[in-house]
């Protein structure tokens, strides 16, 4: 009898100190999981607000090889690569983003990622997992002979162009990112030229370092790319503006 009921509260001593420790787990891994992240593109949907401010690099990050300056012309300069520039104050949804761009040469490369999952640590995670809007005139001439899915204003090797709006590389650019859901529309300089809804059909996948294929979230991070030493672009302006409800 002693014995029985010696039994009894040692196991119920050890369910209950189990039940302690998994309680302390529980709370210590709730205090480490970041909160859920909320949309950064706010304010008036009638007014543009300046995420770059034309002097220096506050609220942005780079990360990967490369780097990005401002420049005493006011414009952020890509230099070496690859790399990405991206806006640290927190991911959008519901929201269009308005680069202007231009490029020093007839033809460099760049882009613009959105839709990337979490905040970047390096630079081929926002490739396989975000979206980049790619800048780049001429993907024929390259290496590669990409196609067109390859061009300015495409979902990179995703989308075909419903236009080409781009002009000469050293003339400034502007183009127009709009996160309507799971729709991403692009205008190049007032022309749409990409309408892509999450789960439209895309291209397979024919070169090692086209994007993994796959839906992308709703809410994610910005970012701009420095490409390579031989690829340089100057970014005058970066703005967003939430969608009118």
């Amino acid at each position: 009898m002693l014995l029985a009921t010696l039994g009894r509260a040692i196991t119920k001593y050890t369910l209950m100190t189990r039940l302690s420790i998994l309680t302390c787990l529980t709370f210590a891994l709730a205090l480490t999981l970041p909160a859920a992240e909320t949309n950064a593109c706010t304010g008036d949907p009638n007014q543009w607000k300046q995420i770059y401010d034309g002097k220096d690099l506050t609220g942005w990050k780079h990360v990967g090889p490369g780097n990005m300056t401002v420049e005493k012309d006011g414009f952020i300069h890509t230099h070496g690569g690859m790399g990405l520039l991206y806006w640290t104050t927190g991911p959008i949804e519901n929201c269009t983003l308005r680069v202007i761009y231009r490029m020093r040469d007839e033809n460099d490369n760049s882009g613009v990622f959105i839709r990337i999952p979490v905040e970047p640590r390096e630079e081929w995670m926002p490739v396989n997992y975000g979206y980049e809007v790619q800048i780049d005139n001429h993907p024929e001439l390259g290496a590669d002979k990409e196609d067109d899915t390859h061009s300015t204003g495409m979902l990179y090797s995703l989308t075909k162009p419903l236009a080409k709006a781009w002009k000469p590389g050293p003339e400034w650019n502007t183009m127009e990112i709009t996160l309507d859901g799971p729709r991403t529309i692009v205008t190049l300089n007032g022309v749409k030229v990409t309408d892509y809804k999450e789960g439209d059909p895309v291209p397979a996948r024919k070169l090692d370092y086209e994007p993994q294929r796959g839906r992308r979230p709703i809410l994610g991070y910005i970012g701009l790319q420095n490409h390579s030493d031989n690829d340089i672009v100057f970014f005058k302006e970066v703005a967003i503006k939430p969608l009118k409800k």
